[in-house]
């Protein structure tokens, strides 16, 4: 095994929702959006070519920030509609045998006890191949469909997924790995010595425990995070397995990695276990230029697509950006939203911003499946590792197939991706390298 292979995912950008939308390879993709079908055909195609896992991203509200309406959000599709990932996972699962399935669940809409009790449920019928993308809301929109005007300050989230996750791991962790005998002989189902209540008191979060369902497979999911702000890198360290990063360069995307390790080490953690993996796109042609004319097309501004981007950003942000001007450079914003997103803006002209609007981490990824495989390869050298989330908004069949059948067995051929599973649990596998 090569010391230098690094892990692949896939984020399932804007959720379990419309996919190839207004994309001329759509085919049944769009009317069948409300179906498991497209994600079953992704999850398929990424075992076949040995990634680590599928995340499916998650909101849950129906936008409005955006000129203080709804009206653009569903006319081009902007991160709505999206149906619950927790019902897709299941379909995932039943249609691939290794690959791990991430599920995106927030810590304002769900207690304590219902996710963990979810969670436990969804890793034992995969058989322990089961994730946790830990969100902390966002946008008021979301609040207000839980019965709150607004979301709680950005750090104070932090402080409640903390108290969050210290619960459910002990809700997790109540039942021991031997607690259920089976003993039909002695009639013992589960020894009840061995069954803890965990009576929980924090600030935000009270539970008496214990879980009402036996240890899973893994015994808690693997924990994916995104924390770009400073608080949202210390929660990273402290909590997740895998985190999801954007950066557009190499030293970036070294400097991001470099810090959540160290804070890793701060807090006690061995920073090989947390897999950095770092969005990508990459854009597979035929020949370079092909590759290239396809970049320009993505990267060319129209008017449906600055509708598209303001809308977008807006939601993020939690900030109206139809009130500024397209061309002229940003002051510095206030949000209770996205930070690190809102901070990368100020000062840069919105109508460029705009160009990238629908396009994650680094345009290097550019041209043949070979010329991109060597890419890759230099920059996680450069890096140091872990990996690549590949992530395509509005993706179709067609990038399914030059990503899991043309780039990887490119990545494959110099050993830096893996031919096969080495372990039965997510895990395992995700530190298996």
């Amino acid at each position: 095994m090569s010391a230098d292979r690094f892990h692949l995912g896939w984020f399932y950008s804007k959720g379990f929702g419309p996919k190839a939308w207004k994309h001329p390879w759509a085919g049944s993709a769009v009317d069948r959006f409300t179906k498991p079908d497209m994600a079953v055909d992704l999850a398929r195609a990424m075992e076949r070519a040995g990634f680590d896992y599928l995340m499916i991203e998650d909101s849950s509200n129906v936008p409005y920030t955006f000129q203080g309406s709804h009206d653009a959000y569903l006319r081009n599709s902007v991160d709505t509609p999206k149906l619950d990932p927790t019902v897709l996972a299941p379909f995932l699962v039943a249609a691939t045998k290794h690959l791990g399935v991430v599920v995106t669940c927030s810590t304002t809409e769900y207690h304590p006890f219902m996710l963990a009790r979810k969670m436990n449920a969804l890793d034992h019928v995969s058989d322990g191949r089961i994730g946790w993308n830990v969100v902390t809301g966002s946008n008021d929109g979301g609040a207000q469909n839980y019965g709150r005007e607004r979301q709680f300050p950005h750090d104070e989230r932090y402080d409640m997924a903390d108290e969050f996750l210290e619960l459910t791991h002990r809700l997790w962790d109540a039942w021991e790995p031997d607690a259920v005998v089976l003993d039909l002989e002695a009639g013992v189902f589960a020894d009840g010595s061995k069954v803890h209540p965990v009576d929980f008191e924090g600030k935000y979060f009270r539970c008496r425990g214990p879980l009402s369902s036996p240890r899973s497979p893994q015994g808690s999911p693997v924990i994916c995070q995104a924390g770009g702000s400073a608080r949202g890198r210390r929660f990273a360290a402290q909590w997740a397995e895998t985190i999801i990063a954007n950066a557009e360069t190499p030293e970036q995307m070294k400097a991001y990695r470099d810090d959540v390790r160290a804070r890793a080490a701060d807090a006690g953690r061995n920073p090989d276990d947390i897999k950095v993996l770092f969005l990508a796109c990459p854009i597979i042609g035929d020949t370079r230029a092909d590759a290239e004319a396809r970049l320009t097309a993505d990267l060319t501004l129209t008017d449906d697509r600055i509708e598209y981007g303001l809308a977008h950003m807006s939601r993020l942000s939690g900030i109206d950006f139809s009130k500024f001007d397209l061309d002229e450079p940003l002051p510095k914003l206030k949000s209770n939203g996205h930070q690190s997103m809102v901070k990368a803006l100020e000062g840069k002209v919105l109508r460029d911003m705009l160009k990238r609007a629908q396009r994650f981490g680094s345009d290097l990824f550019v041209g043949t499946a070979e010329d991109v495989a060597a890419v890759m390869d230099e920059v996680m050298q450069e890096v140091g590792g872990d990996g690549f989330l590949m992530v395509n908004s509005y993706f179709s069949r067609r990038y399914v197939m030059e990503i899991c059948d043309g780039l990887v067995p490119e990545l494959q051929k110099r050993d830096l991706t893996r031919t096969h599973y080495e372990h039965e649990h997510f895990r395992d596998n995700l530190l298996a390298f």
